[in-house]
């Protein structure tokens, strides 16, 4: 019988893409990652998670790292076999220090107006959705808030053994 042996992707796909500091920009940022993480076939429930952060960290650096003239970039590495996807959002704007949200920090800190507002939430989301992220320098003059998610762990069933084995 023959067969088609299945041919493994690269181990490391990489996505760049250099966009305007424009909400139209920052909406594009969202579509191409939906796109390419279809593309790599990537999980649904880290494609939805990828697809939120770069939708904060895009409209953060078209809202907040804004400068006349100068676009901001997008880039998405997916390493398939340590289970990892990165995002990058580099804009032009380095003096802002991005500070990450207090651990206990919840909708209600602060003022009793706090929980009305309409922003100020997205790196608390990015923090919530990431495993890990961090704002690093972008020389000459711009900043990279970068943020990782992993792949989440197989599913077992409750003997302990993976789903796969079961069958």
């Amino acid at each position: 019988m023959n067969r088609a042996t299945p041919q493994a992707g690269p181990a490391v796909a990489v996505f760049t893409q250099l966009l305007s500091s424009t909400r139209r920009g920052a909406r594009l940022a969202r579509l191409l990652t939906v796109a390419e993480l279809l593309s790599w076939e990537v999980p649904h429930d880290l494609a939805e998670r990828v697809e939120l952060v770069v939708a904060e960290l895009a409209a953060n650096a078209v809202l907040h790292g804004h400068v006349p003239g100068r676009c901001f970039r997008l880039a998405l590495t997916h390493d398939r076999a340590a289970g990892r996807l990165v995002v990058e959002v580099t804009d032009a704007r380095g003096e802002s220090k991005l500070r990450p949200p207090a651990p206990d920090a919840g909708p209600d800190v602060g003022t009793e107006a706090e929980p009305l507002r309409t922003g100020g939430r997205g790196l608390t989301l990015v923090a919530a959705l990431a495993d890990r992220w961090e704002c690093v320098p972008h020389p000459p003059g711009g900043k990279t808030v970068r943020a990782e998610l992993a792949t989440s762990a197989p599913r077992t069933s409750r003997t302990g053994q993976d789903d796969d084995e079961t069958r």
